[in-house]
């Protein structure tokens, strides 16, 4: 494996630090940062028990990991922000969206980045939030030379517009799309029905963005689908089938993107389902020549060692990175959920993991970023005494969040972004 290009991990006291984590892992573009909970430095104590309160702490956290390194908040790509569900019949998800959004913003000075918003079941440390960033990296990680690449933010009027986050945002070689819910942009409402309906409007919604920027559904390399209702998936799979058909035979390799599903607690205008994706940007962006990145192809692969899924490929790789579908802790032999108690079914996924990183010619220590999903929150110290070993080098940047449920009743999925010196053809 060529190995020149080098990943870079980085912590500062300015934040707060996790010792089952880095704050930030950068290779060549792109910056991975840990989630952020509302932990004063100072103090390593919660802020108060107050959305708004601990949402500025949560941006402050991250606004000094981002300056630690030289960068500043408006090289933020996209930000993913976490609510706890209080389950409280009389506060939702939108009340909690609007305090956040009273303060956002101005930590900003230029265009916000894309994002997504969920509720889940739980959240380290009893926090009512917690946020996780992905930032943009001009000068690139060694050797690369320094490069004043641009950012550029993309809406069109043909899908819903959010005033606190645009449609897409290219940098380099990756377009990240914010989470489309399922709003009809005639009537900027949800659209009429069940899952189903919902299920294809978001993907309306995801194609008619990626139209506006002329880009095919076939680069589309990771998508994640959030879902109240876990049992619903049956019902999204066959509407989200139905969308990658024509994907699936307009590439050689017959793939669909890797693929996550998580179970939450509530979405925004209590949708059923939202779905985003992360999609390869072939030409790059100024100054990066067109002419010179035309044919950056997109290399999916599967392996026999690991749990194979008909509607998600294990690893799809672009550019200078691989993105793998969720893990569960399935025995790719038999195809079931493994018998035993969370020690065994973290190390199942991470042994999944390891196998996929691994039939792509790579090592876990390539990995730059691992989010888990937990039944039970309070497992953590357990998934880390089996998580800490697979790695021998500094440990990826993580997010960690408790759901109420995931496939198959296991108790643990875990998914990964893995770094990718050599590129894809013709790099």
């Amino acid at each position: 494996m060529n190995d020149t290009i080098i990943k870079v991990s980085r912590n500062t006291d300015r934040s707060p630090t996790d010792a089952a984590s880095t704050q930030t892992v950068a290779f060549s573009h792109y910056n991975y940062l840990s989630a952020q909970l509302p932990i004063n430095t100072t103090t390593k104590d919660l802020v108060a028990n107050d959305i708004r309160v601990q949402a500025t702490q949560c941006l402050r956290n991250i606004k000094s990991i981002v300056e630690s390194i030289d960068h500043n908040m408006n090289d933020v790509i996209k930000i993913n922000i976490y609510l706890k569900d209080l389950k409280d019949a009389d506060k939702d998800i939108e009340q909690d969206i609007k305090a956040i959004d009273t303060i956002y913003a101005a930590f900003f000075q230029g265009y916000l980045p894309t994002r997504t918003i969920i509720a889940v079941a739980d959240l380290p440390n009893d926090a009512l939030v917690q946020m996780d960033a992905v930032i943009s990296n001009g000068r690139g990680t060694h050797p690369q030379a320094p490069s004043e690449l641009i950012k550029v933010a993309r809406n069109t009027e043909e899908v819903p517009r959010d005033s606190a986050s645009p449609h897409t945002i290219a940098f380099s070689h990756y377009n990240n799309i914010s989470a489309q819910l399922p709003i009809d942009c005639a009537t900027g409402e949800l659209i009429a029905g069940g899952i189903k309906e919902q299920t294809e409007q978001c993907l309306h919604n995801v194609k008619a963005i990626l139209a506006s920027i002329e880009v095919p559904l076939q680069d589309i390399v990771k998508v994640n689908i959030f879902l109240t209702r876990l049992a619903d998936i049956k019902a999204v799979d066959e509407i989200y089938a139905m969308f990658f058909s024509d994907s699936i035979i307009a590439n050689e390799q017959s793939y669909i993107p890797a693929r996550t599903i998580t179970a939450v607690s509530a979405l925004p205008m209590n949708a059923l389902v939202q779905i985003d994706v992360i999609v390869s940007h072939g030409d790059g962006t100024p100054p990066q020549a067109v002419e010179d990145k035309h044919g950056i192809v997109i290399e999916a692969n599967n392996t026999d060692k690991a749990p194979k899924d008909p509607l998600s490929t294990q690893t799809v790789a672009f550019s200078h990175y691989n993105h793998l579908s969720g893990q569960l802790p399935i025995d790719p032999d038999t195809g079931k959920i493994i018998d035993g108690d969370i020690a065994a079914q973290t190390k199942q996924c991470l042994e999944n993991i390891k196998a996929i990183v691994e039939s792509v010619d790579h090592v876990m220590d390539d990995v730059v970023k691992i989010n888990i999903q937990l039944k039970n929150i309070e497992d953590i110290d357990k998934v880390n005494a089996v998580y800490t070993p697979f790695f021998n080098a500094d440990l990826p940047a993580r997010t960690v969040v408790g759901v109420s449920d995931i496939a198959m009743d296991a108790l643990i999925q875990i998914e990964a972004i893995v770094s990718n010196a050599e590129g894809t053809a013709p790099i």
